[in-house]
């Protein structure tokens, strides 16, 4: 069964034609979701308006997906895209999202952090170049005048913060300092990662003051409200939650 969740966002701008309907997003990481090859679950999820990818998928699965939806496709790459059908040109798939680009969503700003490093051979973790994607990615939204009294962005990455949904018993697993740092400045409403198994956290749901970070391996479906959407229930929050673990 696909996960499903549920998350307000600040900003009414990208709702103004959509009267009152949420935006849907699906995003997957790390491990292909087989219940997504069946037509009848495809159909069950309704429609969406996007896809993103958190990386460590393969192109023939994001080729798929997108074939399937018919939606846009916004995705970073993870410690294993590379090799294979990444290199040889087997399957075509959109550019990825490189780490200071924007893109827009359905309306929503999307900014992304690739593995540091991804597309070279070897996975060994580069802190360094994590914190130069997140100067490219400060700077720009610093210039942009939107940290703290603009548009709110979503960030996509495939390793999550330090401290914020990560692994910390797991060396190579545990976020990226840099992230956490980007993290305390944009505070984004909303943070999708991978990488971090779920069997090695107790929630696939972390919160940094105003930011949710949801760990998206296998696939979600994330319901984006308008500020002045109604919203569920206490109890039907702490029940998402639940399902969630």
């Amino acid at each position: 069964m696909i996960r499903r969740f549920e998350v307000e966002w600040p900003d009414p701008r990208p709702f103004t034609d959509r009267a009152g309907r949420p935006i849907r997003f699906l995003a997957a990481s790390d491990a292909p979701d087989r219940a997504l090859e069946y037509e009848v679950n495809r159909q069950a999820l309704g429609p969406i308006d996007g896809l993103i990818g958190c990386g460590d998928l393969e192109p023939a699965w994001l080729d798929f997906l997108a074939d399937s939806f018919g939606v846009p496709l916004i995705y970073v790459r993870g410690n294993h895209d590379h090799g294979g059908a990444w290199e040889d040109g087997r399957v075509i798939v959109p550019r990825w999202l490189e780490p200071g680009r924007v893109e827009r969503l359905a309306g929503i700003e999307i900014v992304g952090l690739e593995w540091p490093g991804a597309g070279e051979h070897g996975n060994r973790r580069r802190p360094w170049t994590a914190w130069r994607h997140v100067f490219a990615i400060g700077l720009r939204r610093l210039l942009a005048g939107l940290i703290g009294r603009g548009a709110p962005v979503l960030v996509i990455s495939h390793a999550p913060p330090e401290g914020a949904g990560d692994a910390p018993t797991d060396a190579y697993h545990v976020g990226f300092a840099g992230y956490r740092w980007l993290l305390r400045r944009l505070r984004p409403p909303l943070w999708l990662h991978g990488h971090t198994t779920t069997a090695s956290v107790p929630s696939l749901v972390a919160h940094d003051g105003p930011t949710t970070l949801l760990n998206v391996t296998g696939a979600v479906l994330i319901e984006i409200l308008g500020p002045m959407a109604s919203r569920s229930s206490a109890s039907d929050l702490g029940e998402q939650d639940a399902a969630l673990r």
